[in-house]
């Protein structure tokens, strides 16, 4: 999944049950976050960052979505938790983390094993992705999505 490339529609369910698909959100921006884990500290922290600014964000136009591949239940109580205000969908089948690219073969001690990398897709209104960011480090990554946000828009 490349820059300039039209983002695949997917349709996933959220953290309350619910269908939500990428073309509900046509005329929005959207920041797509791929990570691994609920409750695991960094998954944690980029959480809560991207919701702390959910009011920037909104007043932007853009949506925050994360997605991993835990159920609808551990989303749910992880959002509970920590009092999340981003919207989680549960990919399962990891049908989408395929399709974006982000279900990996990782190392970690000699072992190998598929799993997320930590990546952000920002997907603008027409459904474009115009930045995307690999191997995401959580600290100030909510801050750099929302910087070149706002780059892109004064741009348009």
């Amino acid at each position: 999944m490349e820059e300039g490339k039209r983002a695949p529609n997917f349709c996933l369910e959220n953290d309350e049950g619910k269908k939500v698909c990428l073309e509900d959100f046509k005329g929005k921006w959207v920041v797509l976050y791929f990570y691994p884990k609920d409750n695991t500290p960094g998954c944690t922290k980029e959480a809560e960052d991207f919701s702390e600014r959910t009011d920037e964000f909104d007043k932007l136009n853009a949506v925050v979505l994360g997605v991993s591949p835990d159920s609808v239940e551990s989303h749910r109580k992880f959002k509970e938790k920590r009092n999340l205000k981003v919207t989680l969908l549960s990919d399962e089948s990891k049908e989408i983390l395929k399709t974006y690219g982000v279900w990996q073969k990782k190392k970690m001690y000699g072992r190998e094993y598929f799993g997320v990398v930590r990546t952000t897709y920002l997907i603008d209104p027409e459904g474009t992705v115009r930045k995307v960011w690999k191997r995401v480090r959580v600290k100030g990554h909510a801050d750099k999505v929302l910087e070149t946000l706002r780059k892109l828009q004064e741009e348009r």
